[in-house]
């Protein structure tokens, strides 16, 4: 199977992805931040490094569907190429840091890739406010994402409401993060667990 974890900057994908890995004997997969080589630039002049770092998130997301797709043992991934595109791609476009000639480009590339490729068994959407989004974020403290715009966030948690509800043809299971703290709260993580067994295995809890 191929499990996604989806959801905006800060709201906990990789967290969740980590930990349902853990709890379920799933492989992993995380998005290449760390070792990214355009994103530090980004941060620092959209318009000029937009096209470079969503080129280069296409890239590694594709290669992991195709290694996906030759598992024989389920995958769980945090962030999926449908919302790089739906989402992050087009959010830039909408704020002027892509030609049309780059944009064209790019999505006819995304085309050629998905004839060749298949939704995820399963996308955990988790939705949070844009409040919740920046305490994260604070917390977690990475340099380059402190200067991000209230905006912008705003901006990506709209085109996420979009994508769930009017793009995304494969399965969805939202999460409101908001009132959660599964990383802290056992009783928030056995409650994902629960809809998740529901979703994928038709299991439930015993009372």
């Amino acid at each position: 199977m191929h499990i996604v974890v989806a959801g905006n900057i800060g709201s906990g994908k990789s967290t969740l992805t980590a930990m349902l890995a853990k709890h379920y004997g799933w492989e992993a997969r995380f998005e290449a931040v760390a070792d990214n080589p355009y994103l530090e630039d980004y941060y620092r002049d959209l318009h000029r490094w937009s096209f470079n770092l969503e080129v280069y998130f296409l890239k590694e997301r594709f290669r992991d569907l195709i290694d996906i797709a030759k598992a024989d043992h389920t995958i769980i991934q945090d962030r999926s190429i449908f919302e790089g595109v739906y989402v992050f791609m087009q959010n830039n476009k909408a704020m002027g840091h892509l030609s049309d000639r780059d944009y064209e480009t790019f999505m006819e590339l995304f085309e050629q890739m998905m004839t060749v490729v298949r939704v995820p068994d399963l996308m955990i959407y988790l939705r949070a406010s844009v409040a919740h989004l920046v305490g994260n974020i604070q917390k977690r403290g990475r340099d380059y994402e402190q200067q991000m715009q209230l905006e912008y966030l705003e901006n990506l948690n709209r085109r996420y409401d979009d994508f769930i509800k009017n793009k995304y043809k494969g399965r969805v299971m939202i999460i409101e993060k908001d009132p959660l703290d599964f990383q802290h709260n056992p009783k928030d993580f056995a409650q994902i667990v629960d809809r998740i067994d529901r979703t994928l295995f038709g299991l439930f809890s015993m009372p």
